[in-house]
């Protein structure tokens, strides 16, 4: 009997193809901090890794980038400074993984004010390195402001985590109903539930007050759940990655479920196909909505 592991596995495998790649830009959000978007993007981004797919995880939460703290990593420079001419995009990668990188971002308002300058078209010329990424993880901030939005309507997926608090489901609808002015696909992940029937139950109740208020023009789909588990905030505080530390627990095996899904829709191709990839596809898209 094959696991859920070796199932995964196989489909990943399915996608390393010769043919050039197309990078995929999936956007993980939140409509108020401190539900576990971070710890849910960091976890993702390994997985999916660990699965053999090219991956870079790319920090654009303005302010409160901490990706490296997720990763045990130390950074010196980040985005910022490749746009002020300051480095080279390979000296700001971090490996955090096999098949794994991370982009170190700052605050993306001071990212965004060298969108049309000379030192963003160096940036673009040097981002060539990240080409053959399958997967651009951006781990936004959380809320409706504009300049997240902004990397929400760039994306190929969009990804809204909440957890099974009153305050932090207001919050997500806000974000899905905002959204869905630039989008008409919005996935969503319940985490710290107690079960499937929690989160389809969550679920539901969403879907029906969008239905109401937003119309038959939104698909809202439930892409998973991840269980409540002490463990994940012991990892955090130890700045490990749960899925790494703990490859059996339930969670996860949570985890591994969304990967999988979001695998399938590479192997399918029912994505987008940008003309560009990596991280100079994903500002190449930026500028254009400026």
């Amino acid at each position: 009997m094959k696991t859920q592991a070796h199932k995964l596995q196989e489909l990943v495998d399915k996608n390393n193809r010769p043919s050039a790649k197309k990078t995929r830009f999936i956007a993980v959000t939140s409509g108020k901090g401190g539900v576990g978007k971070s710890t849910i993007s960091s976890n993702l981004a390994y997985l999916m890794a660990h699965y053999g797919l090219k991956v870079g995880i790319f920090d654009a939460d303005i302010g409160l980038a901490n990706l490296d703290v997720m990763f045990n990593v130390k950074i010196k420079k980040n985005i910022l400074h490749v746009l002020k001419g300051e480095a080279s995009v390979s000296e700001i990668l971090i490996p955090v993984a096999p098949n794994l990188v991370l982009i170190p971002g700052e605050s993306g308002d001071e990212i965004l004010k060298y969108s049309d300058g000379s030192l963003f078209e160096r940036f673009m010329q040097e981002a060539d390195v990240l080409d053959d990424l399958d997967v651009l993880l951006i781990d936004t901030g959380a809320g409706i402001g504009d300049h997240i939005q902004l990397f929400l309507n760039v994306a190929d997926d969009v990804i809204v985590v909440t957890v099974p608090d009153p305050a932090a489901i207001t919050d997500a609808y806000a974000t899905i109903k905002v959204t869905s002015r630039i989008r008409s696909k919005i996935s969503i992940i319940f985490n710290q539930v107690r079960s499937e029937k929690e989160a389809q139950l969550l679920y539901d109740k969403i879907a029906k007050v969008a239905r109401a208020n937003i119309g038959p023009g939104l698909q809202l789909d439930l892409l998973g759940k991840v269980n409540a588990d002490e463990k994940v905030s012991r990892s955090i505080k130890q700045r490990k990655i749960f899925a790494q530390e703990n490859p059996i627990s339930p969670t996860t095996r949570d985890l591994e479920k969304i990967v999988k899904k979001l695998s399938r829709n590479l192997e399918r191709n029912v994505l987008v196909t940008p003309e560009e990839s990596g991280i100079q596809g994903l500002f190449k898209r930026l500028i254009t909505h400026f």
